[in-house]
């Protein structure tokens, strides 16, 4: 049996992505996704870049969508300012919404979410230029994460397809008063 037919495929890839390069990884995954339709479903943690071009896929493709969002004891965080957005169109395009523990404004905590994600399905879907690993993309990493773990993984990267390297906001994290 292959790995679509366990029906989980989760989908990572980077978040800075041009304007115009969110249109050609949607159009990819689409084409992708759109094979698998009635066989499979896609999963993908709520943020900017690949998941709302893959979230959008899923549904243009006629896949169920699970949209993984944070929480903190329960309760739904607030994601990053760039994420929120995205995050609202991706909570309307879900079948079903999955809650996390996991800290949206911390890289690590991010990663970790994402490791759980991948763990979860059966095939990853990595939308990926091949770069390695930095300060703020960790794709070469949950692609190597899958592999290691016997986690079949599919790259895409679309011809003409750009990251937006400019400086991503940093977010201040709340300290507690006492």
């Amino acid at each position: 049996m292959g790995p679509t037919a366990h029906g989980d495929i989760a989908v990572v890839g980077h978040h800075d992505l041009t304007d115009g390069s969110l249109r050609l990884v949607e159009s990819a995954v689409r084409t992708r996704l759109a094979r698998l339709a009635g066989r499979a479903r896609a999963m993908v943690r709520a943020a900017a870049g690949t998941a709302l071009a893959s979230g959008r896929a899923a549904r243009a493709s006629g896949l169920p969508l699970a949209v993984v969002i944070p929480t903190s004891i329960g309760v739904p965080a607030l994601p990053p300012p760039q994420d929120r957005p995205a995050t609202g169109e991706l909570l309307t395009l879900a079948d079903q919404v999955r809650l996390l523990d996991y800290d949206p404004t911390d890289r690590d905590s991010c990663v970790g979410a994402d490791e759980r994600l991948v763990a979860a399905g059966s095939l990853l879907l990595a939308v990926w230029d091949g770069s390695p690993t930095d300060g703020r993309d960790a794709t070469a990493h949950l692609v190597t994460y899958a592999r290691a773990r016997g986690i079949p993984v599919e790259v895409l990267w679309p011809e003409g397809a750009a990251r937006d390297r400019g400086p991503r906001p940093r977010i201040a994290r709340a300290r507690a008063p006492f």
